[in-house]
């Protein structure tokens, strides 16, 4: 993806060069945002988890999701920013189609598998911005930052761990987050490049919209219309959605306005750990199984959760 593709008219301004001294001390209220977003997206995953069970299915549960975002996404308007014109409009386009197959396919993941397993294998995403900024965007990345997207690398295998499901299922759980998770970190580094010229409050907008409007496609394959959906079935769907929606503006705004891709996502996968934590610690209010999972499964996700706090440290 060479630089005249994103638009970029000068080299990638604010991702993953070395901090002057000083720099780091002030990123670490920028690295609040991923965090916060870690913790909803866990408790959105979990909910909507919860939800399944009412039979509402992957497709349902990812339409309303995006119709949710969509709308959540209205008020940024209110930042202000640039209309760049009709030649530039595909770069929210883009942006917003690489961030709905990322929806689809951790939903199907999420319908398949555990959600334990689900965010850390998402985490998978901090080595693939850093490998798509260096090799598209010629970007310079301190090896520092290499060693920590490869720490949480080996923690994602750690936390997916040994599962109650069979390997089969495990195996495909693993397989559509792993293509989630690339998708979203194509996004990812397009918001980046693409927010500065544009502003907060007129890309991201144009993005969520279009995820909302190709989210129309999957009607037809609702294996029941959106009123059939049980009663108490809404409530964990709403939810769900709200927090899924709410993390996905708080990433995507920080990305946009504070740059900083790599680290942000270093943070985010963080959402392993916090999946793990709240699973053994209240997954009951979930009517979770995955609590009941063993201490040959406890050790190494445990484990792994050290190395995504070395990981970080190291930023």
């Amino acid at each position: 993806m060479p630089h005249f593709f994103l638009g970029a008219s000068q080299p990638f301004p604010s991702d993953i060069r070395s901090p002057p001294a000083g720099e780091s001390v002030r990123m670490i209220p920028h690295l609040l945002f991923p965090l916060v977003a870690a913790l909803g997206y866990t408790l959105g995953s979990l909910t909507l988890k919860r939800g399944m069970d009412y039979g509402i299915g992957t497709w349902r549960t990812t339409f309303v999701v995006n119709l949710t975002a969509g709308v959540l996404f209205l008020p940024f308007l209110f930042l202000g920013g640039n209309w760049l014109g009709w030649e530039k409009i595909y770069q929210p386009l883009v942006a917003g189609g690489c961030f709905f197959l990322g929806q689809i396919y951790t939903f199907r993941a999420i319908t398949h598998g555990d959600v334990s397993i689900v965010a850390p294998v998402l985490g998978t995403k901090s080595i693939l911005i850093a490998g798509i900024s260096a090799v598209f965007l010629r970007d310079y990345i301190p090896w520092t930052w290499w060693v920590a997207s490869a720490l949480c690398v080996v923690a994602v295998g750690l936390l997916g761990g040994r599962s109650h499901s069979p390997l089969s299922t495990v195996r495909r759980t693993v397989g559509l987050a792993f293509i989630s998770a690339v998708a979203f970190s194509i996004a990812d580094v397009l918001v980046q490049v693409w927010v500065p010229a544009w502003g907060a409050g007129r890309f991201l907008p144009l993005m969520f919209g279009t995820v909302a409007l190709l989210s129309l496609s999957l009607v037809p394959k609702f294996h029941q219309p959106l009123r059939q959906i049980p009663r108490g079935g809404w409530k964990w769907l709403l939810g769900g959605s709200a927090l899924i929606a709410g993390q996905a503006a708080v990433m995507a705004y920080a990305i946009g306005v504070f740059g900083n891709a790599t680290a942000m996502n270093i943070v985010y996968s963080t959402r392993g750990v916090w999946a793990i934590v709240l699973v053994w610690a209240i997954g009951h209010w979930w009517t979770s199984t995955e609590q009941h999972l063993g201490r040959a499964v406890l050790i190494p996700r445990l484990l792994g959760a050290l190395l995504l706090v070395a990981a970080i440290a190291l930023l």
